[in-house]
């Protein structure tokens, strides 16, 4: 008893069905020469656009006419089907083209085949409420980390389909972000997590299930100031492929790999993820791409699992079970029995698998890292790029490294070889890398490739080489695709992600112990010192001392405030930027970083202004007239002074290229502060302008006026005009409610400035 076998063919919802029962089939919509005939209003099939022959039982299909490829190409999981043929099992979906607007789907099926692979494509009929997302009961499950448990629904109302998202975190329609309830209509391509739902008159099909990414360069020229840093590159890199991308010093390796990331912008060409612009598209493919840079991206401070459940619970929904998602990840980088180290305490190599791992909790499928085995010893090295390797074949996921280490490049896929201002000099197997540079180990590589000379040459010899006519044949045919608009942005819930920052940030405080302490008792001890130095002198005392020795401890209350701002706080923005750089590349939204900030130190600050009033009320008397209660009034002033310059310090911060440079600044602040002041002599001129311009100045006349200094004068000077005193008192510590609302008034517009500045430092840092 002969087989049923039948080829599905289904065009934006239209489908046609045909029997296969002949040793040759040919499809196309030319009438005069196929028998497997389709509308010929269906341009995105070619008159000719398959053979399929029978050899046994089995059925294999071959693009065009078997000699010459049609531009409508074939696809199997994003990768061009073999010019040898592809074998048809049963369940087995091909595409024709790769945007989802126009693409085909073919589906062979063979009744009495007990084999069959997992079919791509799935439809859900829209007569009914469709219920979107991870959960078993959904009308349309979605396995993915990054589709919520519930995350869209579906409404058919007469002749119009409505599209509720149902979580914050919202959907693409088309390139458009949607959060609410829209009208879609057929032809409209949903894109959920990673999946992508097209709409056609009746059903709702999944197209693609984001599991296969393939990057396609095509003529990438990059310039900067006249210099050429890529040079016309061309090269196509498939689903599942674990690429690597070596060359000597100014080659360009990490121009390359920043160009293939989206975040430098090419000067002619362009690099293409399943056949749409990068650039234009970077939003809509955000969540499904990994970056490693070179620097670790990991508080060093946190545990492994801590580590990991702040980055599930900032890349993924709500409802996602953090547990399951940071034990699977612990799985998948072998680091399990380390889940409860702190990060301080691992290697480097165990290091950079957890920087590795929080890229893997959103289970990305197109993952780049720059130098992962850089600073390992070869055995580490090993381990590293096989559990690369294991990733890429294992989950069907695309991977791209630089590396100056090639001891094991054997383990990749293709090798990228680049020569100085990034000539493309090979692409291709490491197997045949050797053969083609005529060499007879690795390091021959670079030392040919020194001279000018060899460069040109072997990047004009491949270009023209078999090597190159095989890898470029795997390019696709983008220009139906170079022309789609640009992906509006993912909006973000601001407040739910600067919580978030929050708790991460009070961790990281809570589990450096010895900082903390410091940044507590530094100015308590400071007074107490002061005490000590005064002995049983009061200063604030009408019998005691003067207004000159008051303002003098008053300013060292002010320098203490002044120093426990900035050192909490300069190094809080620079010693994370490699983090705060790739977290940016995933949405982080500046106002919610900034924020985090702000609370958390501000927090701090309260516990600071506690500790700080209660070391002044035990070593000193208050004074015997006051505007308001010393207590009160001391602690109000306190605390802005200290959250004055804790803001300073974050704009420091920002603006530092290192932590070595943000401690260097620390001098160059504190100085101007004390010599403006207004204590150490009188200022006239523009010192007084310029004293405006500190927190001192402000804080010292907030302390001056809440006790009240003008009144601590000798009786000598009762008479004396305040303009001729031998210290500065006078108008601005007059005792009135006015002058110490200027006072605090200055303090806040202070840090909102300082505030407002790091935040535009912080802008100017995107690469994208």
């Amino acid at each position: 008893m002969s087989k049923d076998r039948y080829l599905t063919i289904n065009n934006q919802g239209k489908t046609i069905k045909f029997t296969l029962d002949k040793d040759l089939h040919m499809l196309g919509r030319d009438r005069a020469g196929v028998d497997l005939l389709v509308p010929s209003s269906w341009h995105c099939i070619s008159p000719l656009q398959a053979i399929l022959s029978r050899n046994g039982d089995d059925y294999y299909i071959f693009n065009g006419d078997g000699n010459d490829a049609t531009s409508n190409r074939f696809y199997l999981n994003r990768s061009i089907i073999p010019a040898a043929g592809q074998l048809l099992v049963n369940g087995i979906t091909l595409h024709i083209g790769l945007n989802p607007k126009t693409l085909v789907r073919l589906t062979y099926s063979d009744s009495e085949s007990q084999s069959s692979v997992n079919s791509n494509c799935e439809s859900i009929s829209l007569n009914q409420v469709v219920t979107i997302g991870r959960d078993p009961t959904c009308t349309l499950q979605l396995d993915s980390p990054t589709v919520a448990l519930f995350h869209a629904r579906i409404k058919p109302d007469r002749n119009r389909y409505y599209l509720e998202s149902l979580i914050d975190d919202g959907m693409y329609r088309g390139n458009r972000w949607i959060e609410k309830i829209v009208t879609i209509e057929p032809g409209d391509v949903v894109t959920v997590g990673c999946f992508t739902l097209r709409l056609s008159d009746t059903e709702l099909e999944i197209i693609d299930r984001g599991d296969s990414i393939r990057l396609d360069v095509r003529e990438l020229v990059l310039e900067t100031r006249g210099k050429r840093r890529l040079d016309n590159l061309s090269f196509a890199i498939e689903p599942g492929e674990f690429v690597t991308i070596v060359g000597g010093s100014g080659a360009g390796k990490s121009t390359l790999m920043q160009a293939l990331l989206g975040i430098e912008t090419p000067t002619n060409g362009g690099v293409y993820i399943n056949g749409a612009n990068l650039r234009q598209s970077y939003d809509l493919y955000r969540s499904r791409i990994g970056y490693v840079p070179q620097d670790d991206i990991i508080h060093t401070n946190l545990t492994v699992e801590a580590v990991l459940s702040y980055a599930a619970r900032l890349r993924l929904p709500t409802d996602t079970n953090i547990k399951w998602a940071v034990d699977r990840t612990l799985a998948q980088i072998d680091m399990t029995h380390r889940r409860k180290a702190t990060v301080a305490n691992l290697s480097g190599g165990q290091r950079k698998r957890v920087s590795i791992g929080v890229e893997l909790i959103a289970d990305p499928k197109l993952f780049f890292l720059d130098e992962p085995t850089s600073g390992l010893d070869p055995g580490l090295d090993r381990q590293m790029m096989q559990l690369l390797r294991s990733l890429a074949h294992k989950d069907r996921r695309t991977i791209v490294l630089v590396t100056h280490a090639v001891l094991n490049i054997e383990l990749c896929d293709r090798i990228i070889f680049l020569g100085r201002d990034g000539k493309l000099c090979y692409f291709g197997s490491p197997n045949e890398i050797l053969a083609h540079f005529e060499v007879e180990n690795f390091s021959d590589i670079y030392v040919k490739l020194e001279d000018v000379d060899w460069i040109d040459s072997y990047a004009i010899d491949y270009k023209y080489s078999d090597y190159c006519k095989d890898y470029m044949a795997q390019n696709i045919d983008i220009t139906e695709n170079i022309n789609r608009e640009s992906t509006s942005k993912v909006k973000i819930n601001v407040l739910k992600q600067c919580f978030l920052l929050s708790q991460r940030q009070l961790d990281i405080i809570c589990r450096d112990c010895p900082n903390l302490l410091i940044s507590l008792l530094t100015a308590p001890i400071g007074i107490g010192l002061l005490k000590v130095a005064l002995q049983d002198i009061q200063p604030f005392s009408r019998t005691g001392a003067n207004a000159g020795l008051a303002i003098q401890v008053l300013l060292i209350f002010s320098c203490a405030c002044l120093w426990v701002g900035l050192f909490t706080s300069v190094q809080e923005i620079v010693k994370e930027s490699a983090i705060y750089i790739r977290e940016r590349l995933i949405n982080l939204q500046i106002s919610a970083y900034i924020g985090s900030k702000l609370l958390i130190l501000a927090g701090l600050a309260v516990v600071q202004t506690l500790a700080i009033t209660q070391a002044v009320s035990l070593a000193f008397k208050p004074p015997t007239m006051t505007l308001m209660s010393w207590q009160l009034g001391i602690s109000i002033n306190i605390f802005l002074t200290i959250t004055a310059s804790f803001c300073l310090g974050l704009l420091v911060s920002a603006a530092a290229t290192n932590s070595s440079q943000a401690n260097s600044t620390l001098p160059i602040i504190l100085l101007p502060q004390i010599i403006f002041s207004g204590v150490l002599f009188k200022l006239k001129g523009i010192g007084i302008i310029v004293s405006y311009f500190t927190i001192t100045r402000w804080s010292l006349g907030a302390f001056g006026t809440i006790a009240n200094i003008n009144n601590l004068l000798p009786s000598t000077f009762k008479n004396t005009s305040l303009k001729n005193l031998p210290f500065p008192t006078g108008t601005a510590y007059e005792p009135t409610w006015n002058n110490l609302m200027i006072c605090f008034g200055a303090l806040i517009i202070h840090a909102g400035v300082y505030l407002a500045v790091a935040a535009y430092l912080q802008k100017k840092k995107d690469i994208l």
